[in-house]
C-alpha cells in the first residue's frame, strides 16, 4: 500500500467535516429484539474537506496534492480539527501523563500509542499509527520519562532502551493525524468567479 508521509494542505484541511464511523450489522428477530454484531474493534473515519477550498491559491494547492496522490492511489495524513491531540478536550498541548498505553512486564520494550476514549463505564482504545514528528512525550511509574525511549512517527511505536518493570505504568502525549485517502478518482472543482472556488473532497480513513 502506497502511503506519503505528507499533509493534506492545512487551508484545505481546515474545516473538514466528519468523524468516526462504525460497521454494525443488526437484525430484528420476530419477538422485536435486536441481535448486533460490530464488524469493526476500531472505527473509519469519514471526511469531506470541501469547506478548505475556498481561494484559486486553495484550489491549486488542492490540484498538486490530488495529482500527487493519483487520486485514491496513494495515501496521506489529514489532520481532523476536532481530535488531534491525546489531551481529554481533544486539543490542548499534551502532557506525559494523557493516556495510558501499557503496562511494563519486564520484558517487552516496544508499545503502541494509542488513546481511550471512554463513556459509562465502557473504553475504546484507538491505535495511533500517525504521532506527529516531535510532539510524543513519555511517562513511566508516574514520572515524565525524557531519556531512554525513541519514537517511530510513521507507526506510533514507542521503543525503550530498557524494559519497564513488571507492573510500571507506561503513560504518552502526543498530537497525532489521520492516515487517510481521497475517496474519488475524481476531483469537482467548480469556479464561482476569479477568486472563489468551490469543490468536492471526500476522504476515508485507512488502516496502515
Amino acid at each position: 500500500m502506497c502511503f506519503d508521509e505528507i499533509e493534506l494542505p492545512l487551508r484545505v484541511g481546515f474545516g473538514s467535516k466528519g468523524g468516526p464511523n462504525f460497521s454494525t450489522e443488526v437484525v430484528v428477530i420476530d419477538s422485536g429484539y435486536e441481535r448486533r454484531n460490530q464488524n469493526w474493534a476500531q472505527a473509519r473515519r469519514v471526511f469531506d474537506a470541501k469547506t478548505g477550498v475556498r481561494s484559486s491559491a486553495d484550489a491549486a494547492a488542492l490540484l498538486n496534492f490530488f495529482h500527487a496522490r493519483a487520486g485514491r492511489a496513494r495515501g496521506f495524513r489529514l489532520k481532523d480539527w476536532s481530535d488531534y491531540s491525546s489531551a481529554a478536550d481533544n486539543l490542548s498541548a499534551p502532557t506525559f501523563s494523557d493516556q495510558t498505553i501499557a503496562t511494563g512486564d519486564g520484558t517487552t520494550v516496544t508499545f503502541q500509542l494509542v488513546k481511550n476514549y471512554s463513556s459509562g463505564g465502557v473504553t475504546h482504545t484507538r491505535i495511533i499509527a500517525k504521532p506527529v514528528s516531535g510532539s510524543v512525550v513519555i511517562g513511566l511509574g508516574g514520572a515524565a520519562l525524557t531519556t531512554g525511549w525513541s519514537v517511530d512517527p510513521t507507526t506510533g511505536l514507542i521503543t525503550f532502551a530498557t524494559a519497564p518493570a513488571s507492573g510500571q505504568m507506561i503513560t504518552a502525549g502526543f498530537l497525532f493525524d489521520v492516515p487517510a485517502r481521497f475517496d474519488t478518482d475524481y476531483l469537482s472543482l467548480s469556479a464561482e468567479n476569479y477568486v472563489a472556488y468551490q469543490a468536492d473532497v471526500p476522504i476515508v480513513e485507512i488502516r496502515v
